[in-house]
């Protein structure tokens, strides 16, 4: 008799169902497109096409952030810019308005690294709404040399939110005069890393 009621106890012990309440489980499904933003920054079109391929296999609204002085073209020139905006934690205005934001529940958002840090008009954007309670991911292009600060400088400003793994990739090397590099191979195998990635974190659409 003991035996059998031991063999029981392991029995429905293998069958119990195992707390997924993390979000984003296995057990979960993707979120509905209509409650996904992707916004993004983008200087050479880099981020902007891997904003393009996360919309094309999550959905959702995508956005560009613009400013209302919009940096200088001269390569130089935004260099030195950022970095005095940086030192003085300057946050430009933003020309770009999302209205009712409070309807979306995931927010992708997508910024090259600048000077090895989070791009000042993405730290008015985070700065500017009120993100408490949602899930934001990150996604970043570089020019070789990593996302430095910026995916920590978002968990900084986003205190309320829950912060996904972030994706980067190699983009252009402004600096080299290299631009654009999201077209032929180069966008496949971006393709192929983004889906990874978004299956990873349970977020590709159905």
């Amino acid at each position: 008799m003991s035996y059998t009621l031991l063999t029981l106890v392991f029995l429905f012990s293998a069958c119990a169902p195992v707390d997924t309440r993390d979000s984003f489980s296995t057990t979960r499904s993707a979120p509905d497109p209509d409650k996904i933003l992707i916004v993004y920054l983008s200087r050479t079109n880099n981020t902007k096409a891997i904003a393009g391929i996360i919309q094309k296999n999550v959905g959702g609204r995508l956005v560009a952030l613009e400013l209302t002085t919009p940096y200088p073209e001269n390569y130089r020139a935004i260099v030195d810019q950022v970095v005095r905006e940086n030192e003085t934690g300057f946050l430009p205005t933003l020309k770009t308005k999302i209205d009712s934001i409070e309807k979306y529940d995931v927010i992708f958002v997508g910024f090259p690294t600048w000077g090895m840090q989070l791009p000042p008009p993405v730290k008015s954007f985070l700065k500017q709404y009120d993100l408490k309670g949602k899930t934001i991911v990150p996604f970043n292009t570089n020019a070789g040399y990593g996302i430095g600060s910026s995916f920590d400088t978002v968990k900084e400003l986003c205190p309320n939110s829950r912060i996904l793994e972030g994706f980067s990739t190699k983009g252009g090397v402004e600096r080299d005069g290299i631009l654009f590099v999201m077209e032929g191979e180069k966008e496949k195998q971006a393709e192929i890393e983004v889906k990874n990635w978004l299956k990873k974190l349970k977020l590709m659409k159905e």
